[in-house]
């Protein structure tokens, strides 16, 4: 395994009734003002939000409440949250909701604590956080982003066009709840989303050097197994607490840094598709399901090994009479073939994009990444564009 640091701050509860067992201890660790934020309000009509607000007025704080966080966060709407988490002198941040809160609240964070302009300081290229950003807590009730358990936030600049994440370690929540029975009530497409962006993330670290044996590949390929047999059965019965606890936990592992430790890791595909949502504003995990495939199938022939083992030990595909090749593509198919099984679109214009965008235009605004068994160049690009209209 290559040489690596790890860190992760962020201190999990998990299981039903986490939030009313722990909220409100947890909440006398901090001052009065809490800042409660969540995305289109859904939470109302669930339940959770009266939950959070007893336990929070038991706990005797002031909520500040900061509503309307898109699907994919904008900037304008984290600045917007900056200045409210000043203003009213907020002492935490509880965000609750799925990766598109939980981003924007880390961008808020440190934008708080932050007098220069936080896009060109830390997005546009890495800065370095030397401060403390406002603590955050997160309350999850959509899985599949694992952004509960990292200091990534992907963020889109609408007047840029630009769609980015950076990781950093200092915004890490102070603490994460997960309650399976919490993602109960999101629609099946949002819930078949979120776990396939889950299975991707785990894809674009596998599909990285180094080859030899190492215990990352093996605990990815365990949970890309683990994933693919929770989502049938979550998508049979979504209220199976078993399959989507897994989900849940199978999210968090994704992206809590460890199946990363002695990986380059590869994610040019999310560098595609975030460049395609900054454009058209298409749901994430739907559009890394169009792209997927398109893109494995030009580079699984530089990354044959790999996506052989990937056909073998992750779909059960036999090596008997199968060349190496015939196996790394018959994965890449295996892959394909899930995708239409759970209802994911498979074409851009399943993806609900119009035929007369610009897809050069997108194309060249796409970032070359390192990691990926080929790099890729922005005409490649274009052409997997092409070949995902369908």
């Amino acid at each position: 395994m290559n040489n690596f640091v790890f860190e992760n701050s962020t201190k999990v509860y998990f299981g039903e009734g986490c939030v009313r067992e722990y909220l409100s201890c947890l909440l006398s660790d901090y001052g009065k003002n809490i800042m409660l934020c969540y995305g289109g309000g859904s939470i109302k009509k669930n339940g959770i939000y009266d939950e959070i607000m007893t336990v929070s007025s038991k706990a005797d704080k002031v909520v500040i409440e900061f509503a309307g966080i898109p699907s994919n966060p904008t900037y304008a709407k984290v600045l917007e949250g900056i200045k409210l988490a000043k203003e009213s002198k907020a002492d935490l941040i509880l965000a609750v909701g799925g990766g598109s809160v939980m981003d924007c609240c880390k961008a808020i964070s440190l934008g708080a604590k932050y007098d220069g302009d936080i896009w060109n300081d830390f997005w546009a290229r890495p800065g370095v956080i030397d401060f403390e950003p406002l603590p955050l807590g997160f309350v999850v009730t959509v899985s599949g982003t694992g952004s509960e358990c990292n200091g990534g936030a992907v963020i889109t600049n609408e007047e840029l066009k630009i769609k980015t994440g950076r990781d950093y370690a200092k915004l890490n929540a102070d603490f994460a709840m997960l309650d399976p029975t919490y993602t109960y009530s999101v629609p099946k497409f949002q819930m078949v989303s979120g776990a396939f962006d889950t299975l991707s993330h785990i894809m674009e670290i596998y599909f990285s050097e180094p080859d030899e044996s190492n215990v990352s590949d093996d605990i990815s390929e365990a949970l890309m197994k683990n994933v693919i047999k929770n989502l049938r059965a979550a998508i049979e019965n979504p209220k199976a607490y078993n399959a989507r606890s897994n989900l849940m936990w199978d999210a968090t592992m994704a992206e809590n840094r460890i199946i990363k430790l002695g990986k380059k890791t590869d994610f040019e595909c999310h560098q595609i598709e975030h460049q395609l949502g900054a454009f058209t504003n298409c749901n994430h995990g739907a559009g890394l399901a169009v792209l997927h495939p398109i893109y494995y199938s030009h580079i699984c022939k530089a990354g044959e090994k790999k996506f052989a083992q990937f056909a073998t030990n992750v779909w059960g595909i036999s090596k008997d009479g199968k060349t190496n090749e015939e196996l790394a593509k018959s994965g890449v198919q295996a892959l394909a073939d899930f995708i239409k099984e759970i209802g994911m679109p498979t074409t851009l214009k399943e993806l609900g994009i119009n035929e007369n965008i610009n897809l050069k235009e997108i194309a060249d605004s796409c970032g070359i990444v390192g990691g990926s068994y080929k790099k890729m160049t922005h005409e490649e690009i274009l052409e997997i564009f092409e070949e995902c209209k369908g």
